[in-house]
């Protein structure tokens, strides 16, 4: 990997979706990922259940330069005991961006703000894990206020893996009209949505994706990319509106895959050093 993105010209790799948890509760993700369900069906084998020292060497190690911590609340009073934990996770390591999550829950804006007094940076909500309406009036103020900082909200927000919750386009659509310069990264660029979530990336201003699982074999077998959006794709990319994910360490495929699945698009090397570097520095 360090051999390919030098060849591009780039300093390393910016990933926005990576994953690090409180052991106890990462431990439990892998498990959901692993043995699936009703709507799962079989689930999939997480490549990476390593130690968390073993997994920030092996980015390190590829060149991924900057990653993040993501965590995500799926109930009331969980979101500031896991921002402290995130936050003082990147503070032993200069390479993972400060991120922090929030809920619709008393105290939200206070809490918020003291993820930003401790640094946050990025931040995560997942619609539907956490089964929540991201347009409720208890969490309007906080939109507000990241909308102002330009902080990058990486959202999931598409039926992907299952149904339920708040997903699909009206809910975060929503939102968007009301705070139209946020700038929110929709994850997974949207799939299997993909074309609602791109008409919302080309109407707002600072709407962005992510690439996390797209274009790789594990995606393309159910959830296969529109090959009328690749125009689309390569404008959005250029224009700083695509950044590189990998859902890592919870993914089914070597790392380098994901890298691979967007370079055999062959949307050009401009396009590439863009998702890859480029976007995400902008970002952040």
């Amino acid at each position: 990997m360090p051999a390919w993105w030098r060849s591009l010209g780039l300093p390393g790799l910016i990933d926005l979706h990576t994953h690090f948890l409180p052991e106890r509760m990462e431990r439990r993700v892998w498990h959901h990922f692993h043995h699936g369900g009703p709507l799962m069906g079989n689930g999939w084998k997480v490549t990476y259940q390593w130690p968390v020292e073993e997994r920030v060497e092996l980015l390190r190690s590829m060149g991924v330069r900057h990653f993040t911590a993501l965590p995500y609340a799926h109930r009331p009073g969980m979101a500031a005991d896991l921002n402290a934990w995130s936050l003082a996770f990147a503070r032993e390591l200069p390479e993972c961006l400060p991120s922090a999550t929030f809920y619709p829950e008393p105290g939200v804006l206070s809490y918020v703000r003291q993820a930003l007094d401790d640094g946050a940076r990025v931040w995560k909500i997942h619609l539907q894990v956490g089964a929540f309406d991201p347009a409720l009036p208890e969490l309007d103020p906080v939109w507000g206020l990241l909308s102002d900082l330009g902080h990058p909200v990486v959202v999931h927000a598409s039926s992907v893996p299952v149904p339920g919750g708040y997903v699909g386009i009206s809910p975060i659509a929503a939102v968007l009209e009301q705070h139209p310069r946020l700038r929110v990264v929709i994850a997974h660029l949207g799939m299997p949505e993909y074309a609602d979530f791109f008409d919302l990336a080309g109407r707002y201003e600072r709407a962005a994706l992510d690439t996390t699982m797209a274009f790789t074999d594990f995606a393309q077998l159910g959830m296969p990319f529109p090959a009328a959006l690749r125009p689309r794709l390569l404008e959005l990319g250029l224009a700083g509106k695509v950044v590189l994910g990998s859902d890592f360490p919870n993914i089914p495929h070597p790392y380098a895959h994901q890298l691979h699945a967007l370079d055999r698009l062959d949307l050009g090397e401009a396009w590439v050093r863009a998702v890859c570097w480029d976007n995400g520095a902008d970002m952040i």
